[in-house]
């Protein structure tokens, strides 16, 4: 019995005009792709150099204020060998205080008490001698605490009247008064807005100046408050001025367009 093989299949022919126009297709799209990829690249880059453009600018504020607080301590001292007799010397010095303040419009709701310090100098390791005539010195303080700051002012300019009455000071004690300006939080928001104002003034002329415009705030740092004495050039330090300068610097970064 024979076998008849079958007929072999023949593969299908590729047209070489159809391979090209496949193959050119091809390079087409990808030369496209390549093309547009560069374009978002170029694009990406500049953005990101525009975006990363800025200037660092500070911008300065000041206020001249007056302190709204006063801090007196009036401390005054005596001795003696009788604590007796001295706590009432102490108390006859203490009404001539009080009498002296109200005179100069400060009430004695405005006056506080210290507790009274007493020394024994015979308690002492270390004693002078002679001390059996003065053993004890006693040291009072009032402290006034006021938001008249010219009754204090001037009653500290005539202190003196004390101590023609009698009246002997305490070297560890102050006779300058301390004047305190609390209401910073008050002036902060309009001293900040100011400063940041006077920050984008300076770098409007850096922009002109190199052809740009100036953007939104990056980023800004606020900058230390700083309570000063008006009149610098004195030796007389912050807190004994009643005329005090509040200063602030922000630090300000400014997009460029």
């Amino acid at each position: 019995m024979s076998t008849k093989k079958a007929p072999k299949q023949e593969e299908p022919k590729t047209c070489p005009y159809h391979h090209k126009m496949g193959l050119i297709l091809a390079m087409i799209i990808l030369a496209f792709g390549v093309g547009f990829a560069g374009v978002q690249i170029h694009e990406g880059l500049i953005n990101f150099k525009s975006f990363d453009r800025s200037v660092q600018v500070k911008g300065l504020a000041q206020r001249d204020v007056v302190a709204d607080l006063a801090l007196w301590p009036i401390a005054y001292t005596e001795t003696g060998n009788d604590l007796a007799a001295l706590q009432d010397l102490m108390d006859l010095r203490g009404e001539l205080i009080l009498s002296f303040l109200s005179k100069h419009g400060i009430g004695e709701e405005e006056v506080e008490l210290q507790q009274v310090q007493v020394q024994d100098l015979l308690a002492q390791s270390y004693r002078n001698h002679n001390v059996d005539q003065n053993r004890y010195i006693l040291t009072q303080t009032y402290l006034v605490r006021t938001h008249n700051i010219n009754a204090v002012d001037q009653a500290a300019k005539k202190i003196g009247e004390l101590i023609r009455q009698g009246v002997a000071f305490s070297q560890s004690g102050s006779t300058a008064p301390t004047y305190l300006f609390t209401k910073l939080n008050e002036i902060k928001p309009d001293m900040l807005a100011e400063a940041i104002q006077n920050a984008r003034k300076a770098a409007k002329e850096f922009a002109q100046n190199s052809g740009q415009k100036v953007g939104g705030i990056k980023r800004a740092s606020q900058g230390i408050f700083q309570i000063l004495p008006r009149d610098q050039s004195y030796t007389v330090a912050e807190a004994q001025q009643k005329n005090k300068t509040v200063r602030v610097v922000s630090t300000v970064h400014f997009y460029l367009d």
